[in-house]
């Protein structure tokens, strides 16, 4: 499926009336950047239809935070692997923030290890990215990190595509 098909197009759209960053994500995940994706936010059958029209499978997940109230979130993939394994590692568990937990999410987002284990030692310590290219990331990039400045071209791309949706 071509990314600039009149179905997908639409599809995106719709999602962006939603959320940017969903439909951002969306397509990040559809075209093979991130090989999961995490929606925290309320999502209905409407959206997940949406998500599922333009390739992608999708799971819901319930978790819990310290108070003990249960939380939904929303993961999907073009792998059901991915989505298998997130929820055998956090379904029904608490939400934490371990250097552990941080490390799994980041394989399973596909976020440069390198980039993880910076953050987690040094929470967004300085960069060399300019401004917007951070912005469009949903990872902290380490000090001259060569994966990051690979995946950069694509998330660009895919960016300007939801904008002009």
């Amino acid at each position: 499926m071509a990314l600039d098909s009149q179905e997908i197009r639409q599809c995106v759209r719709k999602l962006k009336e939603n959320d940017f960053e969903l439909a951002y994500l969306a397509l990040l995940t559809r075209e093979g950047l991130k090989p999961l994706s995490r929606w925290e936010k309320p999502l209905d059958d409407h959206g997940l239809e949406l998500l599922r029209q333009i390739g992608l499978l999708t799971k819901k997940i319930q978790r819990t935070v310290k108070t003990g109230k249960l939380v939904s979130e929303t993961v999907f993939s073009i792998s059901p692997g991915y989505i298998q394994l997130y929820e055998k590692r956090f379904a029904g568990q608490p939400i934490d923030k371990s250097a552990r937990t941080q490390r799994f999410e980041g394989f399973l987002f596909g976020f440069p290890p390198c980039c993880v284990d910076e953050y987690i030692q040094h929470p967004y310590a300085k960069n060399v990215l300019a401004p917007g290219d951070q912005k469009i990331l949903f990872h902290w990039a380490c000090r001259d990190c060569k994966i990051t400045s690979a995946l950069l071209p694509g998330y660009r791309r895919i960016h300007e595509y939801v904008e002009k949706c």
